[in-house]
């Protein structure tokens, strides 16, 4: 149980967590990974090697501390938590492993003379405070998945249908349930949680749904990243009529039913989930403004897709943006970065439109940042991260 005296030490340990948060969660992955080989599975390791998931952790912890007598504070950042959590098939009996690692390191980076008995005390119960709360949710929707039409709870058996090439560095796997059965339904700009053993060692890895539902398959499409295991082995490895491992889909970021004109802003491999958007969204008459930024036209994945799409669907209108063109690259409508004059240019000449954005996060920043100097609502953007979440400020 969190007592008021418990709340009020968690909150007096703010300003160490604001100075040294990213040290105590280093120390923790470090003690967590290194000890409990069982849940090395849940985590990409290219994340812990570049710092990503020990900032990310930091931020989360930081912003529990701070909120800890007001949790509806968090904001979007609880949902967030938990459909990573699900998608990679976080179950109970993980919580306690991370929070005797995260106690441990609490003790051991800050010292016994201010990571006090009370201290240990108060941030043990704030900790099982935050477990039961994302224990419950979870279960919740590993439940309603379970008796939905099509769904599953654990892994389900997937056969790779088809493989194709999207571009210099995508490749789309088309995947089948193995026992025929029905297809559970998704929202676009959702994804699915894959299960893999390479050498003998298993892992786990989210990728965007990059087809909205159609009852037979599920399509992700996966870019080769040059020192990622999962991505290079689902390239080279992974064929047509080979089985994988699927948890069920999950996200929080997903295209939204409205009336206001829809604008979908991509970076690179980013553009995945927006094709899903993209595809719902002409099943209706909302105008859509597709807008996709590649390094040059060879890893410009879907393009020609999406101009099949555009001479079908009167209300599309889309503009591509190339850093560099290359000889023998179709035309861009644009060169360089995506900047502020492209997206005025280019947006819908009302602001009041509804925009989906991402891609790698420097692109996300100065997106977010192009998109308030051109006077579009802060709250009609919406973002989702790849990798672990960060502030965009």
């Amino acid at each position: 149980m969190l007592s008021a005296e418990h709340r009020a030490i968690v909150k007096a340990t703010v300003p160490l967590l604001e100075s040294g948060g990213e040290a105590l969660t280093t120390h923790f992955y470090n003690l967590l990974l290194s000890e409990h080989p069982e849940v090395r599975p849940m985590f990409n390791q290219a994340n812990q090697a570049s710092g990503e998931q020990p900032r990310a952790l930091a931020n989360g912890v930081l912003m529990y501390a701070r909120h800890i007598d007001q949790l509806e504070q968090l904001g979007g950042l609880v949902s967030q938590i938990i459909n990573k959590h699900v998608s990679l098939n976080i179950l109970p009996e993980h919580y306690p492993i991370v929070g005797q690692c995260l106690l441990r390191s609490i003790r051991e980076v800050l010292g016994a003379q201010i990571a006090t008995d009370a201290v240990i005390e108060a941030w043990a119960a704030a900790y099982q405070q935050l477990a039961d709360l994302l224990i419950g949710l979870e279960e919740q929707i590993y439940a309603q998945r379970e008796v939905a039409p099509g769904g599953w709870r654990g892994t389900r058996v997937f056969r790779v249908a088809r493989k194709v090439r999207e571009s210099d560095e995508i490749t789309s796997f088309y995947l089948r349930p193995d026992d025929n059965g029905e297809l559970l339904a998704f929202h676009p700009g959702q994804y699915i949680g894959v299960r893999l053993t390479i050498d003998g060692e298993e892992v786990r890895r989210n990728y965007s749904l990059s087809a909205m539902a159609n009852g037979r398959e599920y399509r992700i499409s996966v870019k080769r990243e040059q020192n990622g295991k999962v991505s290079n082995y689902l390239h080279t490895q992974v064929n047509e009529n080979d089985t994988v491992d699927l948890f069920a889909p999950a996200g929080d970021f997903r295209l939204e039913p409205s009336d206001k004109p829809l604008v979908l802003i991509s970076g690179g491999v980013g553009i995945t989930p927006t094709v899903a958007m993209l595809q719902a969204a002409l099943t209706t008459d909302r105008p859509v403004h597709f807008i996709h930024s590649a390094r040059h036209g060879g890893v410009h994945a879907f393009r020609d897709a999406i101009e099949a799409l555009a001479a079908r669907y009167p209300q599309l209108k889309r503009f591509y943006c190339y850093e560099q063109s290359r000889a023998g690259d179709a035309d861009a409508h644009g060169t360089g970065y995506l900047d502020e004059k492209h997206l005025a240019k280019w947006l819908p000449e009302s602001r009041d439109v509804d925009v989906y954005f991402l891609g790698p996060v420097a692109f996300m920043k100065a997106v977010k940042k192009h998109l308030k100097a051109i006077g579009v609502p802060e709250s009609q953007s919406r973002y989702e991260f790849f990798g672990p979440a960060r502030a965009l400020e």
